[in-house]
């Protein structure tokens, strides 16, 4: 079924008219992987090469998360990639609020059909979806349980392509990502009720 609903997704993607992205767009990049995935990462926007390509994180920021990946110890075709918008803003600027919000629809069902266990979001616009009004710069890295989901805000790959000195810091975040999978699936265990039992909203193994 999820797997059906993704295809669906993609298919309506593809010839969306919701917003002006859609007049200047090469292809327009729903997202791939597993529709089975436990970690789903959400990025911003598609860049030139994944406008050419009709995929996610094909360029030079798609080779780095790569390398992130390998950091977390996870496969790409074991997770599910998509952005926030999925048509390319014009020579890659941030994408506007109403642009976001004509995709929402399709993020919402991607994640409601993946239904992961994890969701990383890559750059402060996807942070921003379940952290609004938050500074990504204070919470990079940190887990945290959003609707009985753990999410792990992240620098976007392009970050430590731009600026050097974040690179090292967007590495030891993604290897993090492992444990904040193997907490959510520690989560999802049915546990004892216990008296006075106030779960934190930061998970403690990301303090």
């Amino acid at each position: 079924m999820s797997k059906e609903e993704l295809e669906q997704v993609a298919a309506e993607v593809s010839v969306c008219p919701k917003c002006n992205l859609c007049k200047t767009r090469t292809k327009a990049v729903p997202g791939e992987g597993s529709a089975s995935a436990a970690i789903m990462l959400i990025g911003e926007g598609p860049g030139y090469h994944e406008d050419k390509q009709g995929r996610p994180f094909v360029g030079a920021a798609g080779q780095f998360l790569d390398e992130l990946l390998q950091h977390a110890g996870v496969k790409r075709a074991e997770v599910f990639i998509t952005n926030v918008v999925k048509c390319r803003p014009p020579n890659n600027r941030d994408p506007l609020p109403e642009e976001i919000a004509a995709c929402s629809g399709y993020l919402d069902r991607q994640i409601a059909a993946i239904n992961p266990q994890v969701i990383v979001t890559l750059g402060r616009f996807s942070m921003q979806k379940f952290f609004p009004g938050a500074n990504i710069s204070s919470i990079h890295g940190k887990a945290r349980k959003v609707n009985g989901r753990v999410v792990v805000p992240m620098y976007h790959p392009a970050a430590g392509l731009h600026d050097i000195q974040k690179r090292p810091i967007i590495v030891e975040d993604f290897k993090k990502v492992a444990v904040a999978l193997a907490e959510a699936q520690r989560m999802a265990e049915p546990e004892k009720p216990k008296p006075d039992d106030d779960q934190p909203q930061q998970l403690s193994l990301f303090g």
